[in-house]
């Protein structure tokens, strides 16, 4: 028996979520679902919340559907919308707080790959206030530069280096603090 897959055609499944053909959103959202979740996660603590962030930011995904042009990734379409579903979410809890205090110094942490696991880093990331780690999860993890973060949060590019420079000094810090050992490059 030959397994035939629903929808291979991204133009195709797109076309038909837009009409609200239930098979198609439901294959759209079983696909990203999962990744959606961790991107989510990486913003909000409690992974019930996190979860309720992302299914009301795939309201918005079907909603906007047809907005989508197809000239980048889905994906990344819908990763973006995750992304300013959190950080509303964090704005309306009033969980967000940034410091003014602007900072010039660069600094980089390279950990070898075997050091820590996933779980280990995003407990870490979830240990930072919340200001610091949006800013860190959008830079370092999102790969978004201070420019687009400051627009994106509504503060000064020099607020958005400042809250990275602390949130990667208190990282270094809590490692230190469990022993993990590090390279430092300047």
């Amino acid at each position: 028996m030959k397994i035939i897959s629903f929808y291979s055609n991204e133009k195709q499944l797109i076309k038909k979520a837009i009409a609200n053909n239930r098979d198609a959103q439901r294959t759209i959202y079983d696909k990203y679902a999962p990744k959606m979740l961790s991107v989510c996660r990486q913003y909000i603590r409690d992974v019930h919340f996190a979860e309720d962030v992302m299914v009301c930011s795939f309201v918005k995904v079907f909603k906007n559907l047809s907005a989508f042009e197809h000239r980048g990734s889905f994906e990344g379409w819908i990763r973006r919308i995750m992304v300013r579903e959190s950080i509303s979410y964090l704005r309306k809890q009033q969980f967000v707080v940034f410091d003014d205090e602007v900072v010039d110094k660069k600094e980089r942490v390279v950990f070898e790959e075997s050091m820590i696991d996933g779980e280990y880093v995003q407990e870490l990331i979830d240990s930072l206030p919340e200001g610091y780690k949006v800013v860190f999860v959008l830079y370092a993890v999102e790969g978004y530069k201070h420019q687009e973060i400051a627009k994106m949060l509504k503060i000064s590019e020099g607020t958005s280096k400042s809250q990275l420079f602390k949130a990667r000094k208190m990282l270094q810090e809590n490692l230190k603090l469990r022993g993990i050992t590090r390279k430092m490059t300047r």
